[in-house]
């Protein structure tokens, strides 16, 4: 693997996992109007590559002209592989391959308004498997609006070589038809997946009941969360070398689960894939 040496400096696992090549990001929905990606760190450390996928014109041109050296950004939608029709939202954050329900949506404050439909557009999805553009990736983050199971059933082939997936999932649907939490957990568990944290969880308020006079401050109401699933590591046998070395350097640079990078270093260790005391020079580097 080449890397800068402002990675060697960032990484404490670099001369311990020693991968074969870069971690690979794949940004399913990288409309950047959410923040920061979790991978950002690692990504401005040189220790990743990512490939973007994203159809709305306005936000694949800012991911253009903000992106840096190890960054590729294309405009496809990813789906089914069939033809749909996008549902342009008055908030880009909700355009889907599903139309929006206005009955949900009048449900929690504020929601009738952003998801009101202001274009449909035709648009031909791709399958994951069939885009050749996308070589062997180690995390898929995505957030597009309730096709994500779309991209999970059509992305079998490629998936299998992934150690981590990190999603939007919906308690609530806002959309028509919209898979749900259930839908989705069923799919990457039959994947190989297990669920490793909650990255982040929304919580609404009620229409049209609104506290200390923030419409957007929530009580209870679950109404999506960013899920990250890790490739079983009660089955480490399933995993090849290079999994695990991926699976601990995101554990580590993105998700800071020091616990699950120590244990995939026990597992290299065990099998001559890293230094027999690899584990507990990682542990000491940490301090």
């Amino acid at each position: 693997m080449t890397v800068n040496a402002t990675a060697n400096a960032a990484s404490p696992l670099l001369d311990l996992v020693r991968p074969a090549r870069p971690t690979h990001v794949l940004d399913v929905g990288a409309n950047p109007i959410d923040g920061d990606p979790p991978y950002r760190a690692m990504l401005e450390a040189g220790l990743c590559r990512v490939t973007g996928f994203e159809p709305q014109p306005e936000a694949l041109a800012e991911l253009l002209r903000r992106k840096g050296p190890y960054e590729t950004y294309l405009p496809d939608a990813l789906g089914d592989g069939a033809a749909h029709t996008l549902y342009v939202a008055a908030a880009s954050g909700m355009t889907s391959l599903f139309r929006p329900d206005p009955t949900r949506l009048g449900l929690f404050n504020g929601f009738e308004e952003w998801g009101r439909v202001l274009e449909e557009v035709p648009v031909e999805t791709r399958r994951l498997d069939e885009v050749g553009e996308v070589g062997p990736f180690d995390l898929l983050k995505i957030d597009i609006q309730g096709a994500e199971l779309m991209v999970f059933e059509g992305g079998r082939r490629k998936l299998a070589q992934a150690v981590a997936v990190h999603t939007e999932v919906s308690f609530v649907p806002l959309y028509e038809d919209q898979p749900v939490f259930g839908d989705v957990d069923r799919e990457l568990r039959a994947q190989g997946f297990v669920p490793h944290a909650f990255a982040a969880v929304k919580r609404w308020p009620i229409a049209p009941v609104v506290f200390g006079g923030d419409f957007r401050r929530a009580r209870h109401q679950l109404l999506e969360a960013d899920v990250v699933y890790v490739r079983d590591f009660g089955r480490p046998e399933a995993m090849d070398d290079e999994q695990l070395r991926q699976l601990a350097l995101l554990a580590h640079h993105v998700y800071d689960s020091a616990d699950l990078a120590h244990h995939c270093l026990r597992q290299l260790s065990a099998r001559g894939g890293a230094h027999p005391d690899a584990a507990n020079r990682y542990l000491a580097a940490l301090g």
